[in-house]
């Protein structure tokens, strides 16, 4: 496939990652502009999903797991397979393009399959369960799945029973560690913009806009938003790799919270 699409980092502008260029081209269309770029984007996409009907960041099919058995393998990701919240990407974006049905339909299946017994969904690129969840949801309603449909039923129910009695959202590094000790903070943590964005972009996605979730969720942005306009957010929700090395985005505390804001005086309109 000819080389297109858009990389993550200003100095490694030669190896463009999936999960920028599915949100760039989608950002694109919203505005009406760049089809050009959008259609070579596309292609690539296409060309760039796994056999598994995922998508991963960098890579097609890059999961062979038995790499992880080597002894001097001592970095905990060695590989790239696909995963919900990049996959969720870029369904949200190729729903709406002609020509890309199945691609679409094997993306859903992924999606669905990947879904967690609890409803949520794992968050490789952010922090965790409420970063995957509130990717999977949106891609799912532009794939036509009705909120109605029982995988978005049990994401709801999920993110209604972790969300904080403050409104907000929040899960902890924790929950990437394995066992008891990962899943005791699966949603679970301190509340922050970004997380509450996440959760309240999911139950928008699932019809849940005017619900009283909703409602406290935006509550808790609005009320913690400070007088500049600005939020703040010490705690990292950005993901490399997990439980190697976390990030903290300094414009995560502003971009989300607007981006669900807007996506809920949308719905509501």
């Amino acid at each position: 496939v000819k080389a297109a699409g858009w990389a993550f980092e200003y100095d490694n502008d030669l190896y463009p990652d999936v999960d920028d260029v599915a949100v760039i081209a989608l950002v694109l269309n919203t505005l009406g502009a760049g089809r050009p770029a959008v259609e070579r984007a596309n292609r690539w996409l296409a060309a760039m999903q796994s056999s598994n009907g995922g998508w991963a960041a960098f890579d097609v099919d890059n999961d062979a797991y038995w790499l992880y058995n080597i002894p001097f393998c001592d970095f905990g990701a060695a590989i790239d397979p696909p995963s919900a919240d990049v996959t969720a990407h870029v369904v949200e974006h190729l729903a709406a393009e002609p020509g890309y049905e199945e691609r679409v339909r094997r993306g859903v299946d992924f999606l669905l399959r990947e879904q967690e017994a609890d409803g949520s969904w794992f968050g490789r690129w952010g922090v965790n369960y409420v970063y995957g969840t509130a990717a999977a949801l949106p891609a799912l309603a532009a794939a036509g799945i009705g909120p109605d449909h029982p995988a978005m039923r049990r994401a709801v129910a999920w993110l209604k029973r972790v969300q904080n009695a403050n409104g907000g959202f929040g899960e902890d590094l924790r929950s990437y560690e394995d066992g008891e000790k990962g899943s005791a903070w699966r949603g679970r943590g301190s509340s922050t913009p970004s997380q509450t964005a996440w959760g309240l972009l999911g139950l928008v996605a699932a019809g849940e806009a005017s619900s009283r979730a909703a409602r406290q969720a935006v509550g808790y942005l609005v009320e913690t938003q400070r007088d500049d306009g600005d939020w703040d957010e010490e705690l990292f929700t950005g993901t490399g790799f997990p439980r190697d090395f976390l990030i903290r985005y300094h414009l995560y505390r502003i971009v989300w919270p607007v981006l669900a804001l807007a996506r809920v005086k949308q719905a509501l309109a």
